[in-house]
């Protein structure tokens, strides 16, 4: 049965940085798009970022740019999320999600979440002001 379970979230003030880290068993993704979502309560899933099969290419949502970076570690199996200057409207569950049909970004695609076939529980990110 294939996982992907997220690690990392916390409580942290605003200004401070968090690393999200994502975990798959079951299943190899080292050939897949990987990438991150969150929800904050009564507000629809965010597009957070993506990251091509081999960590070439990323992008990001407009809310993260510049303050978030994607990476992966294929010999790990592993998706992280480095957030800086955190500010409270970050708040929100994080996810990580998994494309199995798609190595390279398609932007248009990638930035949708329901084109990602595997999903973990989520990690709580919550940031004081």
């Amino acid at each position: 049965q294939v996982h992907l379970v997220e690690s990392g979230g916390g409580l942290a003030q605003a200004g401070a940085s968090l690393r999200l880290s994502c975990t798959a068993s079951g299943r190899t993704f080292n050939n897949n798009v990987m990438a991150w979502f969150r929800q904050a309560p009564g507000k629809e899933r965010e597009f957070v970022a993506a990251i091509s099969w081999t960590g070439r290419d990323t992008f990001y949502g407009d809310s993260v740019n510049g303050r978030f970076t994607i990476s992966r570690d294929n010999g790990r199996n592993m998706v992280y999320l480095q957030m800086n200057t955190l500010k409270p409207e970050d708040t929100a569950v994080y996810y990580c999600a998994a494309d199995v049909r798609y190595g390279l970004i398609v932007k248009d695609r990638h930035r949708d979440g329901s084109r990602y076939d595997h999903w973990g529980r989520g990690t709580q990110v919550t940031v004081s002001s």
